[in-house]
């Protein structure tokens, strides 16, 4: 179903999808990685982790996760 969109201003678009309107595929165009060790990542006002030994391995054998390909 179309969409009627009026007057916009978009000042900065700092990642993500701006989208107006009918869209049949919406697919990321960057992607990322993150290796962080056991308890790195907790948010929270009060965070007790306790960890007896923690190690990550960093080590990818993959040549390519994500593809990003088309529409670039």
């Amino acid at each position: 179903m179309p969409a009627i969109v009026g007057p916009i201003s978009i000042n900065s678009v700092g990642g993500g999808v701006v989208n107006f309107g009918d869209s049949f595929y919406l697919s990321p165009k960057s992607s990322g990685k993150t290796n962080a060790g056991s308890g790195a990542l907790n948010t929270g006002n009060w965070i007790i982790t306790n960890n007896g030994l923690s190690s990550t391995n960093p080590f990818d054998p993959d040549v390519a996760d994500q593809n990003i390909t088309a529409n670039a």
